[in-house]
Formats: structure tokens, sequence, C-alpha cells
């Protein structure tokens, strides 16, 4: 952590960097970015607070990497940080303890704008983070952050999931881990491009869980060099990866998957697909090393 950060942190909870200028909530320091654009410095700390972006460029972005925790608070009934501004980055932060009368109680909802998510951690909540589906959110980025303890298909009429987004562009998943699922899909997507690479899914502890990995409309892209480990307790066990199980909305043609690695926890129920595809599209699976499956189906 950098001299600047420990000042910053030290002078209040939510200091604006380029400013110097503290604040008592992090919802009057978002407020004060108006449409600008600012980097909001989080102390350590746990907070039972909120905030709503609607405008500007902000980067949330904890003084100490997991020292910055929001806990169990919810904006407008959905979610610790609620982003629509023009994009929005978060640096470092825990989100845990979700839960709301809808069943999509998330860490962070993004509406509008382009979104960075690095070295944060979701925790025990009914979903990690959720949204999209504006024209403004193009692209979602997802690094070195950890999703643990989250999803539900039994606290309302729809499913929830550690990672639920739409995007007509692209999503970029990379260096994260998934474990310890509580129901619907570990990564659910609605994304015309993906790039899923470098992360570990383990399904081992989890309980009814369903994919790990669901493109529902389609799309194409990358998925390599993952581990994925299929576990016991599972609501739908048929598939790891499942492609266009719901439509057929983004073409399909050039997707690869390759390159990664996969097998069963003990107890899992044996012969489920790695891949299974239902767009009929052109899909590359090469080169991956699989035990106690088989690698492809078409449905």
């Amino acid at each position: 952590m950098s001299l600047l950060l420990l000042a910053l942190a030290a002078a209040a909870p939510f200091t604006i960097a380029e400013t110097g200028q503290g604040f008592p909530t992090l919802d009057a320091a978002v407020a004060s970015v108006r449409d600008g654009t600012a980097t909001i410095v989080i102390a350590p700390g746990v907070y039972h607070q909120c905030a709503v972006q609607a405008a500007g460029r902000i980067t949330f972005k904890a003084a100490q990497p997991g020292t910055a925790i929001f806990e169990g608070t919810v904006c407008e009934g959905k979610a610790a940080f609620v982003l629509r501004g023009r994009g929005s980055a978060v640096d470092g932060v825990v989100f845990r303890k979700f839960r709301v009368r809808d069943g999509n109680g998330a860490g962070i909802r993004i509406e509008m704008g382009d979104l960075t998510v690095t070295r944060s951690t979701f925790l025990d909540s009914q979903e990690g983070i959720l949204g999209g589906g504006h024209p403004t959110v193009r692209s979602i980025t997802i690094d070195q952050s950890s999703f643990a303890g989250l999803g539900q298909c039994d606290e309302s009429p729809s499913c929830a999931h550690s990672v639920y987004l739409s995007v007509d562009g692209l999503v970029t998943i990379t260096r994260s881990r998934f474990e310890r699922g509580t129901g619907g899909h570990y990564v659910k997507l609605r994304a015309r491009r993906v790039a899923i690479t470098g992360n570990s899914f383990d399904d081992s502890a989890g309980r009814k869980t369903n994919y790990m990995i669901d493109l529902s409309e389609g799309g194409t892209g990358t998925i390599a060099q993952n581990m994925f480990v299929q576990g016991p307790a599972k609501e739908n066990r048929s598939g790891l990866i499942v492609i266009a199980a719901e439509a057929r909305t983004y073409p399909t043609d050039g997707l690869r998957v390759e390159g990664n690695t996969a097998s069963l926890a003990p107890g899992a129920p044996a012969d489920p697909a790695f891949v299974a595809d239902l767009s009929g599209g052109r899909i590359i699976v090469a080169n991956n090393r699989l035990s106690g499956m088989r690698s492809f189906e078409k449905r």
C-alpha cells in the first residue's frame, strides 16, 4: 500500500484521492463527485452502509485490499454498490451477507456504464455481481477476485448466481476463484463475447448448484486454462459448461473451449458433459484434461 493511500485512510473513512477531501459516509463521497472522475479511497473497517453512483466515473479503492468490508446493508433493495454512472471500478473491497426480498441481494449491481472489479471478495449472499442489460454497459472485467457462498434457487421464483451479467459486448473473467456455491450457476452470462481464462471453479463443497458456466444465449470468445471440480450436491449435474440453453441470441461460431482441466469430487454424479451445446454453432472443444466426464454433448 502506498504512503499516499495510508495517509488518506488515516484522514477519513472515505477520501477523494485527487483532492484529499474526506467524508464520513460513502454516499456523501460519491455525491461529491457529481459527473466528474475520482478515486474514493476506503479506510479499513466494517461498513454497514451502501451507495448509489448516479453519474461520473468512480473508482472505489480499498486503502489496503481485503480490509474494507461492506456487510448487510443495501441501497434501493438491490446491492451495497448500485452503479449507474459513466463508468465504475472496484478494487480490493469485500462484500458479504446481502439478502433482499426478491432474492437478488448483491455486493455490486451494475446498471449503467462499464465496470472493472479487481482483487475483491464476495461472500455468503444471494448474488455477488449482478446487472447489465443497458446499452451503456459494453464491457465488464473481473480479475483476481473470489466468490464463495453465493447463489440461491429457493428464496424467490428466479434463481440467483455468483455472477449474473447481461452485456451486448465483452465479459472478461480472469484469475478468479469460485467455490462453495449455494444454488444457481457460478457464472451466468448473456453476452456477445466472453474471455474466461485462468480461473478456479471448485464445487466440491457446493450445494444445490447448477452449471459452472452458463452462456444462456450463446456467445463467442474463449474459455481456457480454467480448473473445474464438479461437486456431489448438484441440483443440475448434466453439464459443466452449457451454451444457449435459453436462446440463440448471439452467434457461437468460433467459441473456443480449450486447455481446461476438469474432474469430479468424491461422490459427484458420474459422466456429465464438460460442454453441452444447444446452439448448433461451430464450437471448438480441444486439449482439455478431463476425468470422469464426456468432452462434448449436442442437445
